[in-house]
């Protein structure tokens, strides 16, 4: 049984578009207390740590019974847009968004995503969740965007979608239309890399 520990509604749509079982619950982990320059290594360790704050907490948390007689796995995702060296994060303001649409423009970087999938399960006589094994993995798409016009980079700015983004875009939503190709995971962009967790999670059930 899957939980995502994360609030991301991209995330939780890919997963129900999907048709993979899981419920969602907010890791509410502090991510400033995490201290990394490699853009990389920053996704990662966020991931995982979202996910250890699940782990960490589960049993304080009102699981559906069928997650006490099965393997649960832990999923925990963070995305940073690398452009030039650089991790942006969600703008700060709108002028913030435009200014980097500007220097976006015709230009490409780099969607970090980190992926941690802890794998568990409860030990009824005690109740106490064992871990039995942690998976951790960066997925790196290039994103290549369309040269915009400033009215264009504008209208999107307007539509208030790049500040609730990593890198003040969203592929799935308005930001699509501006986005010229993509290599390497497409689902990645969007936040989670649907390849990526198919193979675990079925290795998981090979396992098991």
């Amino acid at each position: 049984m899957l939980i995502l520990a994360s609030a991301s509604q991209s995330r939780k749509k890919l997963l129900e578009n999907s048709q993979i079982e899981f419920i969602q619950i907010s890791s509410n982990f502090d991510e400033a207390l995490v201290k990394e320059k490699d853009i990389s290594n920053l996704a990662l360790e966020l991931s995982f740590q979202k996910a250890s704050s699940i782990a960490l907490n589960i049993q304080e948390i009102d699981l559906p019974e069928k997650f006490y007689s099965s393997s649960v796995e832990i999923l925990g995702c963070d995305s940073i847009f690398e452009f030039k060296g650089e991790a942006f994060g969600k703008p700060a303001d709108k002028e913030e968004a435009f200014i980097r649409w500007k220097k976006m423009s015709g230009q490409f970087g780099f969607l970090h995503t980190g992926h941690t999938l802890i794998i568990g399960n409860f030990d009824l006589t005690s109740n106490i969740f064992n871990i039995t094994e942690t998976i951790r993995k960066t997925v790196s798409s290039r994103v290549y965007f369309s040269q915009l016009e400033d009215w264009e980079i504008k209208s999107y700015v307007d539509s208030l979608e790049p500040l609730h983004c990593a890198g003040g875009f969203a592929l799935e939503g308005i930001g699509g239309k501006y986005i010229e190709k993509i290599e390497g995971c497409f689902s990645n962009v969007m936040g989670l890399s649907l390849p990526w967790l198919r193979k675990n999670l079925e290795n998981q059930l090979i396992l098991t």
